[in-house]
Formats: C-alpha cells, sequence, structure tokens
C-alpha cells in the first residue's frame, strides 16, 4: 500500500472519530432517577395526625380561704399522699391600711367606747352599793321578825329587794362586758398591717418572725400522685379559690389526637394504632377508646380554617414502654382503619394524574416509560396497584419536571 493511500487511511479514521465524538456529545444524557421496586405484602391502611398525651384526672388544688399563702417549696414531680403532704400553708391576711378619714373616726369609736365601758363600771358600782344595803336591811328585817317586832310581809319584801339588787348587779357587770368587747372590736379597728397588740399571741404561740414555720390552714394534697404544676409559687395574698397546684398520677395516662373532621368519621372505638415519634425507639400501641361527638374550629399554620375532632386513645403495651412520657407530651399517632393483605404497592410519591387517570413511571430497558394504574386502598405513604404493573417493575419516585416518557434514565446512587 501506498503512502499516500495510508495517509488518506489515516485522515478518514481521525475525521470518522471526530464525527462519532460529535455525535456523542449532542446525545442528551441519561438522567438520573430514585427507582423502587414494586412491593407485595399486607398494607395498613392508616390515618395519621398530631396530639398529646395527658394525665386522666388532673386536680387543682385551691385556695380554701382568703388569706396569705406562704411560698409553696415542692417542685414538680415531687411525690405527694392523699390527706398527709401539705401543698401550702394560709395564714390570715394582714388588715389593710387606715386613710386619715377611717382612722379619725375609728379613734373617735375608741373614746366613745371607753367612755361607755366608764359609765357601765360606774352602774356596776352603784348596782353593788345597792345591793351592800339591800344585805344589810335584809338582816335587820330578819332580826326584827325573830324578836317579833315586824310581820312576815315586812320580810318578805325586804327579800325581795335583796333579789332585785342581785339581779341589777349581774346585769350591770355583763353590760360593762358588753361595752369591753365593743372597746376591743374599736381598738381593733386601728391596727395597721403588721401590727400585733400586745397581749394577743396565745400561750406558746410565737411571732410573725414563726409564721412560717406554723401551719394555720394546712392544705394537702387531694389524691395520691406527684405535683404536676406550681401555679401559684410565691407568697402572697389570694383571694378565695385561687389555684395553687395541679396534682395528678403520671400513670394514668391517655392520648388526644387531633385529626380533621373528615378523617375522624372513618375512626372506630376499638381500632388498633401506632405512637410514632414520641421520643423512643420502637413504636408503641394504643387503642381508640372514643371519638368525641364534637368538633371545634382550629387555624391552621397556613392560615386555613379547619375543623377538627379529639380522638382519644388508650394505651395497651405495658407501662415499661412509655413510662417516660409525661403529661402533654407531643406524640403523633397512626390509626389503623383497614388492612390489605397480600397486595402489589408502591409509593404514594410516584403516583401522579395524567389526563384525569392515575400513571407512573416504569423503568424499562432503560428508559422511563409512562403507564396508567389503577389504584384502590392508600394510606399516607402507599397505595394499592390493582392494575398496570407486575411485582417485577421498578417505578420512578418523585419524578422531577425532566422525567418524560422514552427518555433514558440512570438509578441514582
Amino acid at each position: 500500500m501506498s503512502l499516500k493511500k495510508i495517509k488518506i487511511l489515516v485522515k478518514s479514521g481521525i475525521g470518522i472519530l471526530l464525527l462519532a465524538l460529535l455525535v456523542y456529545a449532542f446525545i442528551p444524557e441519561a438522567e438520573k432517577v430514585d427507582l423502587q421496586g414494586v412491593k407485595r405484602g399486607d398494607l395498613l391502611i392508616t390515618l395519621e395526625g398530631e396530639g398529646k398525651t395527658r394525665i386522666r384526672d388532673i386536680y387543682v388544688v385551691s385556695a380554701p380561704i382568703e388569706g396569705r399563702v406562704m411560698r409553696i417549696e415542692s417542685e414538680p414531680g415531687d411525690r405527694v399522699v392523699a390527706g398527709e403532704t401539705i401543698i401550702a400553708n394560709m395564714t390570715p391576711a394582714d388588715p389593710r391600711f387606715l386613710d386619715r378619714r377611717s382612722e379619725t373616726q375609728a379613734k373617735a369609736d375608741v373614746q366613745g367606747a371607753v367612755a361607755a365601758k366608764g359609765l357601765a363600771a360606774s352602774k356596776v358600782d352603784r348596782a353593788r352599793a345597792a345591793l351592800d344595803f339591800a344585805v344589810a336591811e335584809y338582816k335587820r328585817s330578819e332580826e326584827l321578825f325573830k324578836n317579833g317586832n315586824i310581820s312576815i310581809a315586812r320580810l318578805e319584801q325586804a327579800e325581795l329587794q335583796l333579789k332585785m339588787r342581785t339581779a341589777e348587779v349581774a346585769t350591770a357587770q355583763a353590760d360593762l362586758k358588753v361595752m369591753e368587747s365593743r372597746l376591743i372590736a374599736a381598738e381593733a379597728q386601728l391596727v395597721q398591717p403588721g401590727e400585733m397588740r400586745a397581749g394577743e399571741r396565745g400561750p406558746g404561740e410565737r411571732g410573725d418572725d414563726d409564721i412560717k414555720d406554723r401551719c394555720v390552714v394546712c392544705v394537702h394534697a387531694p389524691v395520691d400522685g406527684v405535683m404536676l404544676r406550681i401555679l401559684h409559687e410565691s407568697e402572697g395574698v389570694v383571694p378565695v379559690g385561687t389555684p395553687l397546684a395541679e396534682v395528678g398520677n403520671p400513670q394514668d395516662l391517655e392520648i388526644v389526637i387531633e385529626m380533621l373532621s373528615r378523617n375522624a368519621v372513618k375512626v372506630r372505638p376499638g381500632n388498633i394504632a401506632l405512637i410514632k415519634r414520641w421520643g423512643g425507639t420502637e413504636d408503641i400501641r394504643a387503642q381508640v377508646r372514643i371519638v368525641e361527638p364534637s368538633g371545634y374550629t382550629k387555624i391552621s399554620a397556613l392560615g386555613v380554617e379547619e375543623q377538627r375532632v379529639n380522638v382519644i386513645l388508650d394505651f395497651i403495651d405495658p407501662i415499661e414502654k412509655w413510662q417516660m412520657l409525661g403529661n402533654a407530651f407531643r406524640v403523633e399517632a397512626a390509626i389503623i382503619v383497614d388492612k390489605a393483605v397480600d397486595v402489589l404497592y408502591i409509593p404514594i410519591s410516584a403516583l401522579f394524574r395524567e389526563n384525569e387517570i392515575w400513571a407512573t413511571f416504569v423503568v424499562r430497558k432503560g428508559r422511563a416509560e409512562l403507564q396508567p394504574v389503577t389504584i384502590g386502598r392508600k394510606n399516607d405513604r402507599d397505595a394499592e396497584i390493582l392494575g398496570g404493573l407486575e411485582a417485577s417493575d421498578k417505578v420512578i419516585i418523585h419524578p422531577g419536571n425532566n422525567v418524560a416518557d422514552g427518555i433514558r434514565v440512570v438509578a441514582r446512587e
């Protein structure tokens, strides 16, 4: 072969190679997609909702009187015993401050009470003097009667005078006690906050500095359980009925799940539920006890009004599995309302609407193929396939805008 022919062959080969490279450069690159095979098995039809735990019976401990409550030293989580553990200690409240007019009026009342007491004391003295004279008169009449100098009528009259004077003394003494009580009441109107009159303390009673150590009105725990919340921790004057603390039994928990009303109508008492994403490593089994008959309106995160219904669940699993849960802990529940046995199913993320029918992309021979499908029951993650797919097929999940019928695809690593 001549040198000229060799050069022609080399140039032709180079040209063909360049042309092949150019054609290859313009061939579209295979689209990377996420693939998942069609599965066969049991499909749980669930309705999911968010909610929280709550203690079935929470007791609010309130102030039984109007007065000063001492600082509550208990902490949330402390154990309490019904009728023994003291939740709070209350004492009478201090009197109010007197303004100028009230103080002047109270002092005038005291002066009037002092004068009335003096008048009552003088009446006692007068009644006693009259009694002494009646006693002496009766003794003289008795001696004269013995000697026969006076009649029996005169003696009886002297005896009557003695009884009357005795009653007058008793009346005057009672009136004196009334006036003394009025004086004490009038003086009490002058007592300012923090003051304590001399002699007011009883035997063995300590002063204001030690009042915290005395349980004047003891507020006890109503039930056995733990302290849940302290509603009024600091010392202060409170009106009657003020909530002080919450007490309950954390082992008596139930679950309240908020569900849209259109989903709640599908739930029946007795349905099994799986408690998910509660913080533990395993799901917790629970059972629907009641679907509340009344709903309520709630604004969603997008600002849309939604009608919701509370679904109440009871734990089925032993307490050792969920004992770390407490009151008002957030949980998510998947309530099983149906079960499809031995069916084909794919993720809902692989389905989309195409000309008013459900469809998916099936990968065959390295290319995406638009495949209409018929679906049956579904939950929030998977859908039952009634027709259009086989167990050996692989579908594209989350197909993007670049995925179309007939394009080359490759599984994303």
